[in-house]
């Protein structure tokens, strides 16, 4: 009788592994490992003494992240519909408490109050969790109101952006209150990447293209006029943010003061040529270079050829995740799935555009990659939501088959 429930136990389990999609665990497990090495490179070349606690730390987040990725696997679908406008809740809330408890010391070199401090104590950063929270409300929203207006047309589409816009501008509000103008365009392009997925009409879709490209056209061109600068300041951008885009417009006019980070960045990055300086050589110093500017250390220890190895591993990551959410037949799913895939795409996007001079600075990690355990575990936690809609899919697929087996059964 034990040896029966112990077969048992084990056809369970076995079951259980063969819904796992490891086709997209692998991308992540290898990305996760060059963080970890990178981290250690760039924590050994400039603070050798923190060394351990750093890699220690750092093993733990993704250690954790991992724990809640497989749990968040076996969330039914039910659960996370019903408990999205909690989590929303929640993370708002949350969100308000780096307002209130912030380090002034570090608030002054970044120029954000977004992350939680007690004390000397720097606990997580709230808008990356929130992140999660923003992308399943968005997707409930539009499943619920595509539920209430199947026909569509122009009224109900504008309609559905007021509904989401609604749902951003609390979360848009608090960045603001908080400066992080880099998570703001993280947020921004979910909010994107949702609506462009729920079918709105081309007629709004390319109206508000054009008015985008002209403002931000409109925006670089003040940095190009005597005064432009001034005017941005009074009208309320701050310092630090001026210094960072003109730092981007031209790295290397200030490189030993304002502009000195984006410019060892491209330093390190030149550095490393076709095939890179090898493990353990990052010799050009860039500040912060374990986590914003992380790229810098696997272009300047594996040059091309690794930079390029990363890309694809990213690009692997997304089309597996699109292969994913391409086979799902639950609506509620395809619009989590296509929020994560729009925030992961930004973040490498704009993580790698920044350290190669492509795009101004503005503080995001590199997924999986990056020195941080909010970012991490925010991440994912986002694999293990892409990894339940693929464990759903396939148990629907295992119970459809054993029901067409009983049928055969019966007829005989």
């Amino acid at each position: 009788m034990v040896v029966a429930r112990s077969k048992a136990q084990r056809s369970l389990m076995s079951r259980i592994l063969d819904r796992v999609d490891y086709s997209l665990i692998l991308p992540v497990f290898f990305l996760l490992i060059i963080g970890v090495f990178s981290v250690y490179v760039a924590v050994n070349q400039d603070y050798p003494e923190t060394i351990v606690p750093m890699v220690g730390l750092q093993l733990m987040w993704i250690g954790l992240g991992t724990v809640l990725a497989f749990l968040v696997m076996f969330f039914h679908i039910r659960f996370l519909w019903k408990g999205t406008p909690v989590f929303y809740a929640f993370g708002l809330g949350l969100m308000v408490l780096p307002l209130v408890f912030y380090n002034p010391s570090l608030v002054a070199s970044t120029g954000a109050k977004n992350w939680i401090t007690i004390g000397s104590t720097t606990l997580f950063q709230p808008s990356e969790f929130m992140k999660m929270a923003y992308i399943v409300m968005l997707a409930r929203i539009v499943v619920s109101f595509q539920r209430k207006h199947p026909d569509g047309g122009l009224k109900q589409d504008f309609h559905l952006i007021g509904l989401l816009t609604l749902f951003t501008i609390p979360v848009l509000i608090l960045l603001a209150l908080q400066s992080d103008l880099g998570t703001a365009l993280v947020f921004l392009a979910i909010y994107a990447g949702v609506i462009l997925m729920s079918g709105v009409s081309w007629k709004i879709l390319l109206p508000v293209t054009l008015i985008l490209i002209m403002t931000i056209g409109g925006f670089l061109l003040l940095f190009f006029i005597p005064g432009g600068t001034g005017f941005l300041h009074s009208a309320g951008m701050s310092t630090y943010q001026i210094n960072r885009i003109s730092s981007w417009l031209d790295p290397f006019k200030n490189a030993q003061t304002t502009s000195y980070q984006q410019a060892q960045g491209l330093v390190a990055i030149g550095s490393g040529g076709l095939t890179g300086n090898g493990f353990a050589s990052s010799e050009v110093l860039v500040p912060v270079r374990e986590s914003d500017m992380i790229f810098t250390v696997i272009a300047e220890s594996t040059g091309f050829v690794g930079s390029t190895i990363v890309i694809l591993l990213y690009l692997l990551l997304i089309y597996r995740m699109l292969r994913i959410t391409l086979q799902s037949n639950n609506r509620f799913y395809t619009y989590i799935a296509t929020g994560f895939i729009m925030m992961l795409l930004f973040h490498i996007f704009e993580n790698i555009g920044a350290a190669t001079g492509i795009l101004p600075l503005t503080g995001i990690p590199l997924p999986f990659i990056s020195q941080g355990g909010s970012s991490m575990i925010a991440n994912l936690i986002g694999v293990g939501l892409v990894l339940s809609m693929s464990y759903h899919n396939n148990l629907t697929e295992e119970q459809k088959w054993v029901k067409r087996q009983r049928k055969l059964i019966l007829k005989k």
